[in-house]
């Protein structure tokens, strides 16, 4: 299973929570690229739905990623 922001950015809008084949579903709907459809696939069958994107790839960037040391620039 391979993440990236481009595929992962196919999940961001998804209805959370949501199961394995919901999110199977979501993405077929949406007409997401067929490495989104095998990723979800690869996916453990959860009995609780996934909570947000962050459950299915841990890595998946936040806002926060983004602001790192934004507090800083504003210093020079």
């Amino acid at each position: 299973m391979y993440w990236n922001m481009e595929l992962a950015s196919y999940l961001i809008e998804a209805p959370w929570p949501a199961t394995k084949d919901e999110l199977i579903d979501y993405a077929n709907r949406i007409g997401a690229p067929p490495e989104v459809i095998e990723n979800l696939t690869e996916l453990q069958d959860a009995d609780e739905p996934y909570e947000s994107i962050e459950e299915i790839w841990p890595d998946f960037p936040t806002d926060e990623d983004f602001y790192y040391n934004d507090d800083d620039s504003n210093n020079y």
